[in-house]
């Protein structure tokens, strides 16, 4: 990344421009089956105090002050148009050696959008940067996920429903708004981003040959309140699959996927629950299962949720 200079600010984040040396980058953790993460934009202005990527911030100053900054990548799309061809004719097949089936008959990349920014948070509705990388990637046909909370991902239901291969993550920790509000107070409403992934299924026409799928993701897995714990299970038959995943291991230094001290600290307020974590999860878990029709509905658990198939 290089050439950072000051633009305006947007709500509550001071807002600067960049451009990145790389946009499609080598996986890890979680996502390395995928050929390629992709970030439009660094840091994000929702700023969930549980957040893993705020450890990954430019420097420790930034890293403190997660969700009052972003950075756009304003040269991405010639990037990925750029990328898009070169890396077609190179790393896929160095990734794969064995030249399969799929290989020889130009196996379109799979990528993960994204792994340590929201590409719908709100600067999106300005910039519309994500939605543009849309339209490029639409011509590669790639197997794309996108992992979001915002409902502004409904704004781009045109070129959705052009992808062949795609699923959509829903990022929705809690069924409780009193609890979204403690560990996420910037984030969109719970609400909202049901009628959000409800919407996008509705509206996403299921086409011959095209493989269209939405996940709920309940990652990490935050405390529902018993009073809203049935209510909100059942709405996530929306989905064909739901996902669930503890906090990420608490970690000292920087550069580390963890759990900010933020979030750990709020634990303490939700005692009831994180007293007897493990229980706590298990029990959310059993009410998953006892309550969603496995056909229609997976339920998987951490890195095995996050693939696309």
């Amino acid at each position: 990344m290089v050439h950072s200079q000051q633009s305006q600010a947007f709500g509550n984040a001071k807002v600067s421009v960049c451009n990145s040396k790389t946009l499609l980058n080598k996986p890890t953790g979680f996502i390395n089956a995928y050929d390629f993460t992709l970030n439009p934009y660094r840091g994000c202005q929702y700023g969930c105090s549980y957040c893993y990527a705020a450890a990954f911030s430019p420097n420790p100053q930034m890293q403190q002050d997660w969700g009052n900054w972003v950075i756009v990548k304003q040269n991405a799309v010639e990037l990925l148009k750029k990328e898009l061809v070169r890396r077609n004719k190179n790393r896929w097949k160095k990734k794969n050696p064995d030249f399969s089936d799929r290989l020889r008959a130009d196996r379109p990349p799979s990528i993960y959008m994204s792994t340590v920014t929201d590409p719908y948070q709100p600067i999106e509705s300005r910039e519309k940067l994500t939605r543009e990388l849309l339209a490029v990637m639409v011509a590669y046909q790639p197997t794309l996920v996108i992992q979001t909370r915002s409902p502004l991902i409904t704004r781009d239901i045109d070129l959705l429903c052009q992808f062949q291969r795609l699923r959509i993550n829903m990022s929705i920790p809690t069924g409780s708004e009193e609890v979204k509000q403690d560990f996420e107070g910037r984030s969109p409403s719970i609400t909202a981003r049901l009628k959000a992934i409800s919407n996008l299924r509705d509206r996403i026409p299921d086409k011959q040959g095209h493989q269209i799928k939405f996940s709920v993701t309940i990652t990490p897995l935050l405390p529902t309140l018993p009073a809203d714990e049935s209510r909100f299970i059942e709405k996530l038959a929306v989905a064909d699959r739901v996902v669930i995943q503890e906090f990420h291991a608490a970690h000292r230094g920087f550069l580390m996927a963890s759990t900010p001290q933020e979030a750990i600290a709020l634990k303490q307020k939700y005692s009831w629950w994180y007293d007897r974590s493990q229980q706590s999860y298990n029990n959310f878990k059993e009410s998953l299962i006892a309550q969603l029709d496995p056909y229609d509905v997976e339920i998987m658990e951490d890195k095995e949720g996050f693939a696309y198939d």
